[in-house]
This record gives structure tokens, sequence and C-alpha cells, in this order.
């Protein structure tokens, strides 16, 4: 007699066959993803420390009065933008290699132009709010990676905010009100904290969405290099540390 019982139990016991290879996938992609996003921590942090060390010794080495005060100013000012829009926009014409040269450039560019906070805050009140912007920036990076939430709604929000405060900092330059350049810290430090929330959990998107894609289709792995993502998502995420710590200086640091 043929015993149904025994049937059920063992169909029902442990991971079906067919179900294993989605398993072993999903661990892989797992994998895959903490990896691809360390290495864009990695670079991204490395990115921080050596603007960190060109504007410590720029200070030092007295460049930095020449570098505010003289023509130079302009080029230091304006090169990393002309950086991030070459990087952003040429990404598919730049090699991997290329683009990683543009990263180290751009983060020496910026040693430069940040050397002039040493002039205007004390070097207490510098490391205190450093530490306190990388406390909060891995606070709401983490946030956006383990979030279920889907906070992808924030991109246009944010950016049309970080546009208006483009334009309102451009404005005060000439009406000069002091009710503005105190909100105007204020808001920054709103808009990047949310960006770096929303532009982590983009980036764990974007990568598996495209390693999923490239399963099926080799063609989308190859438009994509996890390289090129790596450099790309570091600098975006650059960014939104930089921006925060310029922004939170400007209301916790102690000027000289």
């Amino acid at each position: 007699m043929a015993n149904w019982n025994e049937n059920r139990t063992r169909q029902g016991f442990g991971t079906a066959p067919g179900q294993m290879g989605d398993v072993t996938s999903r661990t892989t992609m797992d994998a895959g993803l903490r990896g691809h996003m360390l290495s864009i921590y990695n670079y991204m942090a490395s990115g921080v420390l050596l603007t960190g060390i060109v504007a410590l010794l720029t200070w030092q080495s007295g460049l930095a009065a020449e570098i505010m005060t003289g023509p130079m100013r302009w080029i230091v000012a304006l090169s990393p933008l002309a950086i991030v829009f070459a990087m952003s926009f040429g990404r598919d014409r730049f090699s991997t290699g290329t683009l990683q040269l543009m990263f180290w450039a751009f983060a020496v560019l910026m040693g430069l132009s940040l050397s002039s906070v040493f002039a205007i805050y004390t070097g207490a009140s510098i490391a205190t709010t450093f530490f306190a912007t990388a406390s909060g920036f891995a606070a709401l990076s983490l946030w956006g990676y383990t979030t279920k939430k889907d906070i992808s709604g924030w991109g246009s929000f944010l950016i049309v905010g970080v546009i208006g405060l483009l334009v309102a900092m451009i404005a005060n330059m000439f009406i000069q009100s002091s009710g503005l350049a105190m909100a105007i810290p204020f808001i920054g430090v709103l808009i990047f904290a949310g960006l770096t929330a929303y532009d982590t959990q983009r980036l764990k998107h974007e990568y598996l969405m495209v390693r999923q894609a490239g399963m099926t289709n080799p063609a989308v792995a190859a438009a994509y290099p996890v390289g090129k993502m790596v450099i790309l998502g570091a600098l975006t995420l650059y960014l939104d540390f930089v921006n925060m710590f310029t922004f939170l200086l400007q209301f916790m640091g102690s000027r000289e």
C-alpha cells in the first residue's frame, strides 16, 4: 500500500530542489551587494581623507591665502564642478581608469578649495564638526541601506531643494539678509541628510537591477561595469558628505 504521508513529509522537509538555485542565487546576490557597497564606501572615505590631508597641508604651507586672494581661486572653485559634470555625463565615454583619476583629481581640488575653512574656523571646531558629520552620515546611510520603505519619491523633492538652495545662496550675496544667512545652513544640512539616505538606497537598487538584468542580458552588464558604478557611487556619497559638513560647520564652527 502506498504511503501518501511519507511523500508529503519528504516534500515539506528542507529545501525543494527547485528552490535551491533561487537560494544560492539570492545568497550570491546579497554577498555581491555587500561587496559593492563596501567598495563605494572605501572609495568615498579615501576621497574624503585625501581632501582633508590636502586642505590641511595647503593651509599649513601658506598656499591657502594665495588661493583665496589670487586669480587661482576661480580655477580651484570651478574645476571640481567641471569634473563632476564630466564624470556624470561622460561615464560612457571614459574608461574606468580615467574615471578613477578624475575622482582623485576632484578630491585634491576640493582639498585646495576647503583649505580656506582653517582661516575661518578653529581646528577644534572643524574636528568636532567632522566627527558629527561622519556619525550622522553613517547613521543616515545605514538607514537608507536597511529600510524597507521606498524613498525613491524623495529624489525629485530633494533635487528641487538643492536648486532652491543654490538660488538662495546666490541671491543672498546681493541682498545680504541675516535671516536668510541663518536659514541656509540649516536647510542645507536637512537636504543633504535626506540625499545621503536617498542616494544610498538608490545605489543599492541600481546594483540589484543591473545584476538581475545582466543575468539574462549580458549587454546590460557590459553597459554598466561594476567599476564605474563604484566610482560614480563614491562621488555621489562624497558630495553628500562634504556638503553636509560645510553647512553644518557654518553653525557649529567656532570662528577664529
